[in-house]
């Protein structure tokens, strides 16, 4: 029988493992350990291999007596036993017992202090508990840190690669959850972010159970208290369009939504940043200084990052605490929501560029999570692909989808929100034809619906979709509102717009039975 916390205890109590490290300690390490470089701000780049993004593939839950009847098993939620895990948590505890040092730190994870996660993570690399130290939420003082009692820990020795054969793994790289041991085992990928993710799904976990609502969102509050939800995948504008000067950041990425309001579930951004600049986000470009890290971002032979450099990967990224923001909301818990955004980035032309949705139909789409991408061009192919991410965070929902659904459905009805669906992808024909809509008039639309003027006029309804599209939005040509008004081929729009609504249909199937109320109600 392996006794887990007593393994963990002897690790984190060698006199060669260093415990709640400052920002300037952990650089000063990581320069000499020689896992990174500073950049002419100030920055910690590093480099993280041939691991550039999450391996979902790789990612396992342990199935037990406490996980299996609650876990929404499938290509998500890959189950593995307890005799794998057991086997790979010994020989990653030796392997870090074998260094020469690692690093401990101890935080949080939830601004709420009635339901944070008390965490604890051990680091083979310096530059990851850095990366740790600004993402997660840090405690006041050293003493603090050192009187947490974890509820769960991250193991992580990037170093030590698995043997499939041997290990039970896929490849190399696992990334291990055991909510039973309260362990959280990555080895075999040194990319940070699998740190961050892994906890936001022990999030997903836990606070449904106490009746809080896990998000992944963006979220920003004005002057007037009224707070705003931004949901969206990757290439949708989640954080550039909730990054608003007139308005509080409380956070670019994971929220909880409790009886008092919302909280960020972190203390930190994780912000992409190709082709960053500080003309289109310069909250973001005025945060890459010391004690941030850079990850995969090519600088030049003086230090200077080079944001448009695509060699080492698309997926660069800067890991920054919230107070590097300059109206970010400290701490970061405000009321509720008066308005949801829910982002797609249509690329087959056919969705509004802004539409109100009701209750039902907020529900059909958040399970939905709709959003397209360009296929690759190496053999010619440029037709969009859909993507369907259930809640718009599918890889992190340990629970079934509908869970998520209906809460949001019953926080929606109690707190009056206006809900709207944003369409940022194309107009006037799909890609190839059209245009992507203008950021300007996204960024109106989005302002006149926070503030409550758009819910005040008039709306009609699309013959397809059975969506509300206002008639007029100040700043914004009415044209451009009905999608099928932009379009010089009206069957051309038609039939495009049928056959992504026969997709959102079979994409719903998937759900099964429990779902069939929400299709019916919300659906097309």
């Amino acid at each position: 029988m392996v006794n887990h916390s007593d393994l963990i205890s002897k690790l984190v109590s060698k006199d060669t493992t260093e415990v709640q490290l400052s920002a300037p300690q952990l650089v000063t390490a990581s320069l000499r350990r020689g896992e990174g470089a500073l950049t002419d701000t100030g920055a910690l780049k590093a480099e993280t291999g041939k691991y550039t993004g999450r391996s979902p593939k790789d990612r396992f839950i342990v199935e037990d007596n406490v996980s299996s009847h609650k876990i929404h098993w499938g290509e998500v939620n890959q189950p593995i036993s307890e005799e794998i895990f057991d086997n790979l948590f010994e020989k990653v505890i030796d392997h870090l017992n074998s260094k020469d040092e690692t690093f401990v730190f101890k935080g949080y994870a939830g601004a709420d202090e009635s339901t944070r996660l008390d965490l604890q993570v051990i680091n083979e690399f310096s530059w990851h508990n850095l990366f740790v130290q600004n993402l997660f939420i840090r405690p006041d003082t050293k003493e603090e840190a050192l009187g947490i009692d974890p509820q769960f820990t991250i193991v992580s020795a990037p170093t030590f690669k698995a043997d499939p054969s041997v290990d039970g793994t896929n490849s190399e790289a696992f990334v291990i959850v055991s909510l039973k041991k309260g362990v959280i085992l990555i080895g075999g990928t040194e990319y940070a972010g699998e740190m961050k993710k892994s906890i936001f799904s022990i999030m997903n976990y836990l606070l449904p159970e106490k009746g809080v609502m896990s998000m992944h969102c963006s979220a920003n509050v004005g002057e007037n208290k009224d707070v705003a939800l931004f949901f969206g995948l990757s290439g949708t504008g989640k954080t550039t369009l909730s990054a608003d000067p007139h308005r509080d950041l409380i956070g670019d990425d994971e929220h909880g939504w409790n009886d008092e309001g919302v909280f960020n579930i972190e203390g930190g951004c994780y912000a992409k940043t190709i082709d960053l600049s500080a003309e289109k986000e310069p909250e973001i470009f005025s945060a890459i200084k010391f004690g941030t890290v850079l990850e995969n971002v090519v600088l030049d032979e003086e230090g200077t990052p080079d944001y448009e450099d695509k060699t080492l990967t698309e997926n660069t990224r800067a890991a920054y605490p919230l107070h590097y923001i300059d109206n970010a909301r400290i701490p970061s818990v405000a009321g509720h929501p008066k308005t949801i955004v829910f982002l797609t980035a249509d690329a087959f032309g056919v969705l509004p560029p802004i539409s109100k949705l009701d209750k039902d139909q907020s529900m059909y789409h958040f399970l939905s999570g709709f959003t397209s991408k360009l296929a690759g061009t190496e053999r010619g192919v440029t037709e969009p692909q859909p993507v369907f991410s259930s809640c718009f965070g599918s890889p992190f929902l340990p629970l079934e989808a509908t869970v998520y659904a209906k809460m949001l459905g019953r926080l929606i009805d109690k707190h009056d929100v206006n809900v709207y669906l944003v369409n940022t992808g194309w107009t006037g024909g799909g890609y190839g034809i059209g245009k992507r809509m203008d950021l300007t008039h996204t960024r109106t639309m989005i302002r006149r619906a926070i503030s409550g003027e758009l819910e005040l006029g008039e709306f009609e309804k699309d013959d397809t979709f059975g969506l509300n599209v206002p008639v007029s939005v100040t700043g914004v040509p009415d044209e451009l509102l009905m999608p099928k008004n932009t379009w010089l081929d009206k069957e051309g729009y038609d039939e495009k717009a049928n056959n992504l609504k026969e997709l959102f249909k079979e994409n719903f199937d998937k759900f099964g039975e429990q779902s069939t109320e929400i299709a019916q109600k919300g659906g097309f």
